[in-house]
C-alpha cells in the first residue's frame, strides 16, 4: 500500500497540468482497498478513483482522496476451444493486456491497441476504436461496492454500455463501485473488424494476423496522436457526435466530402475532428493549450498550459462548432 499526502497530480495524469490532491492511496489487493476506505481519516473526504490519468482534466486541486489500483493479476479462467475468457485485474495497463492477447494469438482486442489507460477504466469508459468497443469483449465486471464493502459482479448487459458510457458513469452511482477485475472473451479464430479508415487496406493482406492489425493500428495512432511523455494531452477530447439523418443531409448539402458512419437507419456518427478542423480551429490556441494540428480531436498542453487555458479552449471549440453546424460537442474527457 502507498499513501502520499499533498500529491502532485501532474505526475499522475497525461495532461500534465498543475494540480494537487490532499491524499493519494494506491492498493494492490481488495483487502488493502477495504482498509483504506475504512480508515477514519478518509471517512468524510471526497473520493476519486483514477486509472492511468489519460482521460482526466482537473480544473483545480482535489481536496480529497485519490485512489489508484496496483492490482495486476491476469489468468485464463475458461477455454472451450472456440474462445477463451481472461480475467484481468484493474491496474493492468490496457495496452499490455492487448499485447498479451496478440502474443497468445487471440482475436478481438487488436483494434483497441495503444489506447492509453488501464483495465479498470476500460470497463467504465467503454473505450473504442476502429469499429470495436470494449463492451464487445467484456463478459463480466467485478467491483467493490463502497456502500457495503462487499464484492459484486455485473454482466456486460447489466453494465448498460453505450457510446463511451456505462452504468458506472451514472451520476447517481458515480464512485459507488470500484472495479477490481474484468473478464474478457477473446477468440481462437479470426474475427476482424476492418471497416474503418486505413484498416480497410488490410482486407487485401493474404496472411493476416492479430499482430499485423495491432501494428497498423499503432502506426495510425502514432501518426495522429501525440505521445503523452512528449506533449501532454488526454487523447480524444470530444466524443464523435451522433446526429439524425435529416441534420446529416443538411451538412452534406454544403460538404459533400464530409466523412460519416451510419449507426442505424436514422442516425449517423460524424467525426468530431472533422467538424473542428472544418470550423477553422486547427492549431487554435488559448494560453498554453492548443488544438493539435495533426488531429483536431485532441487538445494538447504545449508545455505551460493551465487548466483554465484548456477549459477556455474546449468551450471555444464547442461554441464555434455549434455556430457552424448546430452540433454541440460533448467532452469525452472527465472534467473534475
Amino acid at each position: 500500500m502507498l499513501l502520499i499526502q499533498d500529491f502532485d497530480l501532474s505526475s499522475a495524469t497525461t495532461f500534465h497540468l498543475p494540480a494537487r490532491a490532499r491524499w493519494m492511496a494506491e492498493y494492490d489487493s481488495v483487502d488493502q482497498l477495504r482498509s483504506i476506505l475504512a480508515d477514519s481519516q478518509f471517512a468524510t473526504m471526497k473520493r476519486l478513483h483514477i486509472g492511468a490519468g489519460s482521460n482526466l482534466l482537473f480544473t483545480k486541486s482535489f481536496d480529497g482522496l485519490v485512489l489508484h489500483s496496483a492490482m495486476k493479476g491476469m489468468s485464463t479462467v475458461a477455454d472451450d476451444g472456440e474462445s477463451v475468457i481472461i480475467r484481468a485485474e484493474s491496474g493492468i495497463v490496457w495496452d499490455d493486456f492487448v499485447q498479451h492477447c496478440v502474443d497468445s494469438n487471440l482475436y478481438g482486442a487488436e483494434n483497441l491497441s495503444y489506447i492509453p489507460g488501464e483495465v479498470g477504466a476500460s470497463a467504465v469508459q467503454n473505450i473504442g476504436a476502429y469499429g470495436v468497443e470494449v463492451k464487445d469483449l467484456i463478459v463480466k465486471v467485478e467491483a467493490l461496492d463502497t456502500f457495503t464493502s462487499g464484492m459484486v459482479t455485473f454482466t456486460a448487459d447489466e453494465c448498460r454500455y453505450g457510446y463511451r458510457d456505462s452504468l458506472f458513469k451514472r451520476p447517481d452511482l458515480a464512485g459507488r463501485y470500484i472495479i477490481t477485475a474484468v473478464h474478457y472473451r477473446l477468440w481462437h479464430t479470426p474475427r476482424y473488424t476492418l471497416d474503418y479508415g486505413p484498416l480497410k487496406e488490410l482486407r487485401e493482406v493474404t496472411y493476416l494476423t492479430p499482430a499485423t492489425v495491432r501494428n497498423r493500428v499503432i502506426e495510425i495512432r502514432r501518426s495522429k496522436l501525440p505521445e503523452p511523455s512528449e506533449l501532454g494531452s488526454a487523447g480524444s477530447f470530444f466524443k464523435n457526435p451522433v446526429i439524425d439523418k435529416s441534420m446529416w443531409r443538411h451538412i452534406q448539402s454544403s460538404y459533400p466530402e464530409a466523412p460519416h458512419y451510419d449507426v442505424d437507419d436514422n442516425l449517423v456518427k460524424v467525426p468530431a475532428g472533422w467538424l473542428i478542423e472544418t470550423s477553422g480551429l486547427k492549431g487554435a490556441v488559448e494560453g498554453g493549450a492548443m488544438v493539435y494540428q495533426r488531429q483536431c480531436l485532441v487538445i494538447v498542453n504545449t508545455g505551460n498550459a493551465t487548466s483554465d487555458d484548456v477549459v477556455k479552449l474546449y468551450r471555444r471549440v464547442q461554441a464555434t462548432v455549434y455556430d457552424r453546424f448546430g452540433i454541440m460537442l460533448s467532452p469525452e474527457v472527465n472534467v473534475i
